[in-house]
């Protein structure tokens, strides 16, 4: 393997480190750092912004107890777990600002640096690892305090919701895809090349 090659397969590596770690930075925003990484438990960020705060949290914890017959001590322990969750998240999340500006440094150097690289790379997915524990510590202990029934009728509504999920990025895609599809073939007004 020549060494131009080995630059390129560490640029591709830290290009996908820097990807991972933008997405645990979703996780974290301000909605209490339950972003995509609980979806499984009914709570998904907003695009650019989360649920607004601990008022926006609360309100979609609630939605995700309903119909589940919690009760006021399991709603206010899950709204407890979150919290801790979303506060550890961001500091994660500004933790790992400092690791970007470091990764765009050692990529617009004159010279780059492969060892930084790869040291940054393995910094970046510790703090990806850290915050995957962190997520999955939160939804098992939001898991038990729940009852098996309340987890096996949220289990139903997580299909369901996936179920709808799916049908509607299979939609977009046809519906995306046939326009992409037009958008590039070639007019009869086009001279064929």
């Amino acid at each position: 393997m020549t060494h131009q090659t080995r630059i390129r397969i560490l640029l591709l590596g830290m290009l996908m480190a820097l990807a991972a770690t933008f997405a645990v930075t979703t996780w974290a925003q301000p909605m209490g750092g339950m972003g995509g990484g609980m979806d499984g438990m009914g709570m998904h960020g907003r695009h650019g912004g989360g649920m607004g705060g601990p008022e926006g949290m609360a309100r979609h914890i609630d939605r995700m107890l309903d119909g589940l017959n919690a009760t006021d001590a399991q709603r206010a322990q899950i709204r407890q777990i979150a919290q801790a969750a979303g506060a550890d998240l961001r500091a994660q999340r500004e933790a790992s600002r400092g690791l970007r500006e470091r990764a765009m440094q050692v990529f617009t150097a004159p010279t780059v640096d492969a060892a930084a690289a790869e040291n940054l790379r393995q910094q970046m997915m510790a703090q990806h690892d850290q915050a995957s524990r962190r997520m999955t510590q939160a939804m098992v202990d939001m898991a038990r305090v729940l009852t098996p029934e309340q987890r096996a009728k949220l289990g139903e509504r997580m299909k369901e919701r996936a179920a709808i999920m799916k049908d509607r990025m299979e939609r977009m895609q046809r519906e995306h895809g046939g326009m992409r599809d037009r958008q590039m073939a070639p007019s009869a007004s086009q001279p064929r090349q």
